[in-house]
């Protein structure tokens, strides 16, 4: 008797076994999506087999007939369904994936048809005119879904309501990681107390009451609570984990596992192997054509700047470059010939806020023809030569003075394990509107974490874009 009062009063209830486990939220949507989408891929199949047959070259067989087409059309799309291309998210755009689904079918139906009647399967021109035209059909039909899909999510339909839970250190991420997706209405936020014992009941009745479909939860947010994951299991809620702070900023990390355990590995920020040969033929290529094209204009600007003021055309200073090495830059001089003595007594009046940099609006050290050089950033041509010497790269972090790198902290080194460029994220960012140089430090990290020789080829653009608009510049 004491026993069974023990087994009554002492015995809680397993959490993973629970009496009422919810149907999946927005089942409904992701089953119209799939019916959509098969609907539309066998309109596509049916539209290629029928115009194959009718410009192939025709052959009496059974193949052409309403239930041997309607058989082919199964095998297609079980093989499509099988390679996971109905599933929501970037898998239905999978078009190389789609193109081998496809193929696949066409070889499947080939083997069946020879095995069934080897001498009596569609002619070669026939099966070829239907494997390329189910595969251009197929392809522009999902392409016409994602058209219309994003339209109407514009427009706010068939959206799916989530709810994030989330630390305030990462709140304004993660909405924008949400948002970025374009298919999700956030229609509550939370800290991680809300999934504490005595708030957790609360929390699941709202997402109850709000149709919640998916709940995006922060790692830091959910770690060490045992049963939080089997209750947005039986609440019908699809749980989706977001990555730190620290993740996001590397859109170049590498997933593996160590045993069971996932693990990223976030490769050094470094342009090294074949990078930087791509990089090296791309500058030396377009400096040289630049150099050559731009000769009368070096022509007519050293003739300005020995007309405007006394003093060599050229101005050699030394700067930091790869590696912490230094080398002498080359520009059009733009100030009076004492312009660096005359710096220590200006120190007062530098405009950047950390004093790391050294920069001032109306510096009186600069000549007439030095200030139109600036505005237009002429100034900067003769560092093509620069560029063909292996010193700098067109695109890269600005190679900095002396004076300015014995200021870095140990965290600023990181943008000398790269060329220096004559432009930059940086100067299309604002140039010298920049007041603190970590604003600057984070352009050069963002660029040197992205590198590629498309976004190359975007800064340059920009470049010339901003150097127009004269934004920024003096």
């Amino acid at each position: 008797m004491a026993y069974k009062q023990m087994t009554v009063v002492d015995i809680k209830t397993d959490l993973r076994s629970p009496k009422h486990t919810g149907i999946q939220k927005g089942l409904q949507v992701k089953f119209l999506r799939v019916i959509t989408l098969m609907l539309l891929d066998g309109i596509a199949l049916a539209l290629a087999l029928n115009t194959a047959i009718s410009y192939g070259t025709p052959l009496e067989t059974p193949w052409t007939q309403k239930y041997f087409l309607l058989l082919t059309i199964g095998v297609e799309l079980t093989v499509i369904a099988a390679t996971g291309l109905y599933k929501a998210g970037p898998d239905r755009r999978n078009y190389f994936a789609l193109i081998k689904a496809v193929s696949l079918a066409a070889v499947m139906l080939l083997f069946i048809a020879f095995l069934y009647e080897p001498n009596r399967y569609l002619s070669r021109s026939t099966f070829l005119l239907s494997w390329l035209l189910s595969i251009g059909f197929i392809c522009i039909g999902r392409i016409i879904f994602d058209i219309a899909t994003k339209l109407l999510r514009k427009q706010g339909a068939i959206r799916y309501p989530v709810f994030l839970i989330t630390d305030s250190t990462e709140k304004d991420n993660h909405i924008r990681l949400i948002k970025d997706e374009n298919c999700y209405t956030i229609q509550g936020v939370a800290d991680s107390s809300c999934l504490d014992l005595a708030n957790r009941a609360a929390t699941f009745e709202y997402m109850r009451e709000q149709g919640i479909v998916e709940a995006f939860v922060s790692w830091s947010a959910i770690k060490n609570r045992l049963y939080v994951c089997w209750n947005f299991h039986t609440a019908g809620i699809t749980l989706r984990m977001l990555p730190v702070k620290s993740e996001l900023r590397h859109p170049k990390s590498v997933f593996w596992l160590i045993g069971d355990v996932p693990c990223l590995t976030i490769p050094a920020p470094i342009i090294v192997g074949s990078d930087f040969w791509v990089k090296r033929c791309f500058d030396l290529c377009c400096s040289s054509v630049m150099i050559f094209l731009l000769s009368p204009v070096y022509l007519v600007i050293a003739v300005l700047i020995k007309l405007d003021s006394p003093g060599p055309v050229f101005f050699r200073q030394n700067r930091i470059g790869l590696h912490g090495k230094k080398f002498q830059i080359w520009k059009f001089r733009t100030m009076v010939t004492d312009a660096e003595k005359l710096q220590a007594s200006l120190e007062a009046k530098n405009e950047i806020k950390d004093g790391v940099l050294f920069k001032m609006k109306n510096d009186p050290r600069i000549t007439k023809v030095g200030n139109f050089l600036r505005r237009y950033s002429l100034d900067e041509l003769p560092q093509l030569f620069n560029v063909v010497l292996g010193q700098m790269s067109l695109v890269g972090p600005r190679p900095l003075p002396v004076r300015d790198v014995e200021r870095f902290q140990t965290k600023h080194f990181i943008r000398q394990e790269v060329l220096p460029g004559i432009t930059g994220l940086w100067q299309v960012s604002g140039r010298s509107n920049i007041e603190k140089f970590e604003d600057a430090v984070q352009l050069d990290i963002s660029y040197i974490e992205n590198w590629s020789l498309w976004l190359d080829l975007k800064i340059l653009l920009q470049t010339v874009k901003v150097v127009f608009q004269k934004t920024g510049a003096y």
